[in-house]
């Protein structure tokens, strides 16, 4: 199968750990030999998050008073290309020497009337305290929600629309090559309104997952692979009655409503997929990828059988 796996921003850098370059490579080595598994029995494509990591560059950006923060999508191109090298390097190590591996920076087109601009979702950067959410939103002019028990900073995160790279992509999977793209959603990008066909950056941070989706109908995958921190989609988290969908149709998905913020884009974007192809989507968590790609773990998603 062609296998499209979006790992989440979190997979790379868990919740509560040190935001360093150890500790991110320690994370993707651990997942290199389930992806590695995959590599070697179907054609992988692989997406990932940035939310953590552009927080943090972010905030060094910001540090560094002597010139104007850099724009969030200049920052997401760092994040594609860091943690780009890092997967390449780390799946490199444990596939067989002569696989081929390619990380191409990915801009995506979003539309600058998408009312995602009045109202940022997108979780970026590490949890914060209440007062210390305060003081950034007081110093900087940022915007926080509510993530759990602790405060992150939410930016734009508009619908993705096309994917410049497609093209390059294609190529180089039909040439069997592993494919890191569309990291972080892609680098938001659009064209300029008072210039013929010139694109600019967007400051925002494209939805990963929506984006992962448009990428799996494009490069016409047959499998759709959401990687985050659980083991599967549940109905009623967090209460005694929680319980986890193992298989479901995209209109039993969509009876159901989801955070924005975290499994509602994932949601979203695997009954997309079912829906526009006729293929399989799957949302679990990394430990699992083998069983999930073999469609006995995680929730997995697929039009009703006849």
């Amino acid at each position: 199968m062609r296998v499209v796996v979006a790992l989440g921003g979190n997979a790379l850098l868990r919740r509560g750990e040190p935001m360093t370059a150890e500790a991110q490579r320690a994370n993707v080595r651990s997942a290199a030999p389930g992806l590695a598994a995959v590599a070697t029995e179907h054609q992988l494509v692989l997406s990932h998050g940035n939310g953590p990591q552009v927080g943090l560059l972010a905030l060094q950006a910001a540090a560094y008073t002597e010139v104007a923060p850099y724009p969030l999508d200049m920052l997401g191109a760092q994040s594609e290309g860091m943690i780009g090298y890092v997967l390449e390097q780390e799946l490199g190590n444990v596939l067989p020497q002569e696989t081929p591996l390619a990380t191409i920076l990915t801009m995506v087109e979003v539309d600058g009337d998408d009312p995602a601009f009045g109202d940022p979702t997108k979780f970026v950067g590490p949890v914060y305290t209440a007062d210390e959410a305060d003081r950034l939103r007081s110093d900087k002019g940022w915007t926080f929600k509510r993530d759990g028990d602790a405060w992150r900073r939410v930016v734009p995160s508009p619908e993705p629309h096309r994917i410049f790279e497609i093209r390059p992509i294609r190529w180089l999977l039909d040439q069997g090559v592993v494919v890191v793209c569309t990291g972080g959603g892609g680098i938001p990008t659009m064209f300029d309104r008072h210039a013929e066909r010139r694109l600019v950056g967007v400051e925002a941070v494209i939805d990963k997952d929506l984006a992962s989706g448009l990428l799996a109908r494009q490069v016409d995958a047959d499998l759709l692979v959401m990687v985050t921190d659980v083991d599967g989609v549940y109905v009623d988290w967090g209460t005694p009655a929680q319980r986890r969908l193992d298989r479901v149709t995209p209109a039993e998905l969509r009876a159901t409503s989801f955070p924005a913020g975290s499994m509602g884009p994932k949601v979203e974007a695997a009954c997309r997929f079912v829906e526009a192809t006729g293929g399989r989507a799957a949302i679990g968590s990394l430990a699992d990828i083998h069983a999930i790609v073999a469609g006995t773990a995680g929730t997995q998603v697929a039009v009703p059988e006849p």
